[in-house]
């Protein structure tokens, strides 16, 4: 909105051309999120809890100590995340970015099927929310919708649309063709439940959610700009840097998240929040060309979906459970680690992995 309004005025008023300047309008929108957060946060904060009486229902066959400690804590508060980054986004991006509109369509659609799951939820006071295959169906129809607009509303040279990127080798990719659509699905998928299933500690999953909107904002900005990518070797995805600013709308919300969400959180992001933000992780991930990165950069997503695999397939396997509870972060608090030290530690990790994969943009 104000790119449009302001950045041609750049040429009279040289203020202006601040606007053409993509590190100066991710500031903006990082900053404008925040506010948002800030300004709202507690209002709805309070609204939340008024109308959800309850909160969020606390598993019963989860740790103890979650029933005393998060009982009445209101969830939704992905809803706030939302309409931060959606209205940041159209204050300070180029909306003639169809890349924009792709990521806003999955962010979007997530966020709405995980807020209906929140709804019943709390409606019913359960922590089932609907049809597990029913839910998986309609991610599958959001991401496959994306990636295919993704394959062919951005024309590139050669097979580029449907290659996969390959790490530490330059300018090389995998021609997927008809299949790199059920991939980016897979992505998509996988990742926003990877996300989903990180969300189970105060602060656990927003942390490792801007490190990785921080990798790929960078990695955006360096694939949009034909100059850097020839240095590096990578993909050039023309346009691709106006997805800097919304990933900058995410960090600012983020932050203005966890001001709420650090414990004792006052406030959960529930599966609005997390489906939302993992979806916009994947989205983004494959419309600039570096889904396996992302796998290295939110290799704490993968873990925590791993060990869910792995504790569901030994124990129908061989009636054996291979951790104390899944996902892995409740494994170490039934052996005793305590809340904070769980959710410190893995930040850490997120951090290294972070290093890892943007290490991989040098090492071709």
């Amino acid at each position: 909105m104000l790119y449009e309004w302001l950045a041609p005025l750049g040429q009279e008023f040289q203020l202006f051309n601040l606007f053409n300047y993509i590190t100066f309008r991710v500031g903006g929108a990082l900053m404008t999120s925040l506010i948002i957060f800030f300004v709202f946060g507690e209002k709805m904060i309070n609204a939340l809890r008024v109308r959800q009486g309850k909160g969020q229902p606390i598993r019963e066959d989860g740790p103890q100590g979650h029933i005393i400690k998060k009982a009445g804590t209101p969830t939704m508060g992905g809803l706030l995340i939302l309409m931060s980054v959606v209205i940041s986004t159209l204050i300070w991006a180029d909306l003639s970015s169809p890349f924009l509109w792709t990521i806003f369509f999955v962010t979007v659609g997530f966020g709405a099927i995980g807020f209906y799951d929140d709804y019943l939820k709390v409606s019913r006071q359960s922590h089932k929310g609907f049809s597990g295959k029913l839910r998986l169906l309609y991610e599958i129809t959001i991401a496959a919708i994306a990636v295919w607009i993704l394959t062919t509303a951005f024309p590139q040279e050669g097979d580029f649309a449907t290659g996969l990127a390959i790490p530490l080798l330059k300018n090389f990719t995998i021609n997927l063709g008809i299949f790199f659509i059920p991939f980016g699905c897979f992505v998509i998928v996988g990742t926003a439940n990877a996300v989903n299933l990180t969300d189970g500690l105060d602060g656990l999953a927003i942390v490792p959610v801007m490190i990785a909107c921080m990798s790929l904002a960078f990695i955006a900005y360096l694939v949009g700009n034909a100059i850097f990518s020839n240095y590096l070797g990578v993909p050039h995805v023309p346009g691709s840097g106006e997805v800097t600013i919304f990933l900058g709308a995410i960090i600012g919300a983020s932050l203005g998240f966890l001001w709420f969400n650090a414990p004792p959180a006052m406030v959960f992001m529930g599966d609005t929040g997390s489906l939302a933000l993992g979806g916009a992780l994947g989205v983004t991930a494959v419309a600039i060309k570096h889904e396996i990165v992302l796998a290295i950069i939110g290799g704490l997503f993968v873990l925590e979906a791993v060990s869910v695999i792995v504790q569901v397939a030994s124990f129908k396997l061989t009636g054996k459970r291979v951790f104390r509870m899944a996902p892995i972060h409740h494994h170490f608090e039934k052996k005793g680690w305590e809340e904070p030290t769980i959710v410190i530690r893995f930040w850490i990790i997120a951090i290294i992995l972070a290093l890892i994969g943007l290490s991989t943009l040098k090492l071709r």
